[in-house]
């Protein structure tokens, strides 16, 4: 017996070459429309005016809270305001007691006229360097030309005073804090010719 070999045989490989597609296009069918229940001009009326409602609720609500916390906002700070200023007083006031005491005790000491002069004149030095602690400048300007924004001219004084235009004579002393005036000095002027 002779043993056959069978083969199998290929079938013959054959390139694939890119053949021209043809293009089809076919067109999509139209999505059936379902109409939407035609609402009457009354509905649709309506509805804007819901949410026109809607919008106006909204809007007053809002402005509603923007004003109370604006008059929160008001209250607050003019509780601050009053706070500060009371502070600052309080912090004046006990800067000033130690001259109140000095004063007492002037008044209440046994002795001549000379010692108590003596005695005032050491709390008016007292006093005066309170006030300089707490940035308050004396307006004392003889001999300087004369400035309104720091003086009031209540006299007129002689030429030969001094220069035209001079404060020859202080009658009540000014003071300013910074660039605040608290009084204006009261003065005498040489006049210009």
């Amino acid at each position: 017996m002779k043993h056959e070999k069978r083969h199998k045989e290929k079938a013959p490989e054959t390139e694939v070459k890119d053949l021209p597609v043809e293009e089809t296009t076919q067109e999509a069918a139209p999505e059936e429309i379902v109409p939407e229940e035609a609402k009457s001009p009354e509905e649709e009326l309506k509805e804007q005016l819901a949410k026109a409602e809607e919008q106006r609720d909204e809007y007053l609500d809002l402005a509603q809270r923007v004003q109370a916390e604006f008059e929160n906002f008001r209250r607050r700070n003019a509780n601050v305001r009053k706070e500060s200023f009371e502070d600052g007083t309080r912090a004046f006031i006990k800067t000033i007691l130690p001259v109140c005491d000095n004063l007492e005790r002037a008044l209440e000491a046994d002795g001549d006229a000379q010692s108590l002069k003596e005695g005032v004149r050491m709390v008016y030095r007292q006093l005066e360097e309170t006030l300089e602690k707490q940035g308050v400048e004396k307006i004392d300007r003889v001999g300087d030309k004369f400035d309104p924004q720091l003086e009031d001219a209540v006299v007129q004084g002689n030429p030969e005073e001094g220069e035209p235009g001079t404060v020859c004579e202080v009658y009540l002393k000014g003071y300013k804090m910074g660039d605040h005036v608290l009084r204006h000095a009261m003065v005498k002027v040489v006049p210009e010719n």
